[in-house]
């Protein structure tokens, strides 16, 4: 069984290591989540969560990637968020 709170806070891990990026807040509940922003915009910001299937998916839907790739699954967020790459 996937541990989605671990993968989620990998996942924030890996968004903080993007310049441009912040995690606003982090929720273990249910669902557990992590809203990240882009530090330079008050609209730009997207709350991610982790699929039982190791997804992680934005609250509009798209997946991000997987827990077999964190790095690259925060890279697309940092994209999608106009944050300069790693």
């Amino acid at each position: 069984m996937l541990d989605t709170l671990s993968c989620l806070e990998r996942f924030a891990t890996a968004t903080r290591r993007h310049a441009d990026l912040c995690v606003q807040r982090m929720s273990l509940g249910d669902p557990a989540y992590v809203s990240v922003r882009n530090r330079f915009s008050s609209t730009l910001v997207e709350t991610v969560t982790c699929s039982p299937d190791g997804g992680f998916i934005t609250s509009w839907g798209y997946r991000l990637g997987s827990t077999d790739n964190i790095e690259g699954a925060a890279a697309r967020l940092a994209f999608l968020l106009a944050a300069m790459p790693a």
